[in-house]
């Protein structure tokens, strides 16, 4: 029964993948309003799949409210009124301090995709970091599962091991190198430690959310994407890797952030 139960899960991972990867790479390559809308799309799910999970209500004209400031501060981004966007995300605090977190990661991860993708190496830079995030999530599962060994925060995510977070590591320094190979056939080592740095980031998201859900007593943020989850399980890793990238790419100016000099 157990078998059954995991080969039906998987096969629901298989079939959404096969549907959401080519709509995301599509809206990726293609950019302008298709991946615009992509984004103001997963900015507003988040804050209601974040809002549900702390138990916020999303009734009436406050449930209203908390869906349309992560869209006006995807909107106002879009036109590059950064000094508005954050001073939107930081006057969700009106909410309450529980209700604003979700309006504050969404704007943040949400306006820091759009900032990398505007940018005059945007598709390869954005490329880089969701790339970046999944290579380390995928190494780190495959090689958790072979490896075994000590947990890494087993308060926090018991099916999480030290052997997985380096494998994700190196591959996320892997999958770096080869995108800002790529992008500009030449190999760069500082992509390589860019991926590593980047690959960090992603597992830390990845545990913030463990916690948060292991706090609210759920193994999932939602159920929107079958075999997957919620959006918050699929974006986690995201959510504090873009806002990294995005720094770096504010400081390297015209040149891709991962050609920073450490």
């Amino acid at each position: 029964m157990n078998i059954m139960s995991n080969w039906t899960e998987l096969q629901k991972r298989l079939l959404s993948s096969v549907v959401l990867i080519p709509i995301a790479l599509f809206c990726l390559w293609y950019g302008r309003w298709a991946y615009d809308l992509l984004i103001l799309g997963v900015m507003v799910g988040l804050v209601w799949e974040g809002e549900n999970l702390l138990n916020q209500s999303m009734k009436g004209v406050r449930g209203f409210a908390l869906l349309l400031w992560p869209l006006c501060a995807g909107l106002i981004a879009i036109k590059g009124a950064w000094l508005m966007v954050f001073y939107l995300g930081m006057s969700g605090f009106f909410f309450g301090l529980r209700a604003w977190i979700p309006l504050f990661v969404s704007i943040v991860g949400g306006s820091s995709l759009l900032y990398l993708r505007g940018r005059p190496d945007g598709l390869y830079e954005t490329l880089f970091v969701m790339a970046v995030v999944v290579a380390s999530d995928s190494t780190a599962y495959a090689v958790g599962r072979l490896v075994g060994g000590p947990k890494l925060a087993p308060a926090i995510s018991p099916g999480k091991t030290v052997s997985g977070s380096i494998g994700g590591l190196l591959g996320a320094a892997l999958m770096g190198g080869l995108v800002a190979f790529y992008a500009q056939a030449y190999w760069s080592l500082s992509a390589f430690i860019w991926g590593g740095v980047i690959g960090v980031a992603a597992q830390a998201g990845d545990l913030g959310e463990s916690a948060v859900k292991r706090r609210v007593g759920v193994k999932d943020s939602g159920t929107l994407i079958p075999g997957h989850g919620g959006l918050l399980d699929r974006f986690d890793g995201l959510l504090f890797a873009a806002p990294l990238a995005a720094l770096l790419a504010y400081r390297a100016g015209h040149m891709a952030f991962w050609a920073l000099g450490l």
